[in-house]
């Protein structure tokens, strides 16, 4: 059993996993698509991962607004949750996703890898932290 974690996002979907144990997320890869409606591809991309992982569930990321209010993002975020659960039949749990995208950027910049490569990582990376989050409720 393991659970998936999604950083959703206009152009592109980060995608994490957690280890078997449940105990850590690693960043796996970055789905883009052509255009902001187009998501068939994106969901079939999602239901072959979770199914080639024995994936139980879906974390979410979640985009609340710094002052605690949800904005546009949030609403196409839940639309794509209704979407996720009836292409996977999984369970999709929507996740407190704030300032995950600014940590990624900032351990990449720490880690000096070059502006020009990090929009290809900063969306699984961004995944891996909503993902993390989330085993560490589980496990607190």
């Amino acid at each position: 059993m393991r659970i998936m974690g999604l950083d959703f996002g206009s152009k592109t979907v980060g995608v994490a996993m957690s280890d078997p144990l449940l105990v850590t997320a690693q960043a796996l890869l970055t789905i883009t698509r052509k255009s902001p409606g187009k998501l068939r591809q994106t969901l079939a991309q999602i239901e072959q991962l979770a199914a080639e992982y024995e994936v139980d569930r879906i974390v979410l990321g979640y985009p609340i607004n710094m002052n605690h209010t949800e904005g546009e993002r949030c609403e196409k975020t839940q639309e794509f949750k209704q979407l996720l659960e009836r292409r996977t039949g999984l369970p999709v749990i929507l996740w407190d996703e704030r300032l995950t995208t600014v940590a990624a950027d900032r351990i990449m910049t720490d880690s000096k890898i070059r502006r020009e490569k990090r929009s290809a990582y900063v969306d699984q990376i961004a995944a891996g932290f909503i993902l993390q989050g989330y085993l560490d409720s589980l496990n607190a």
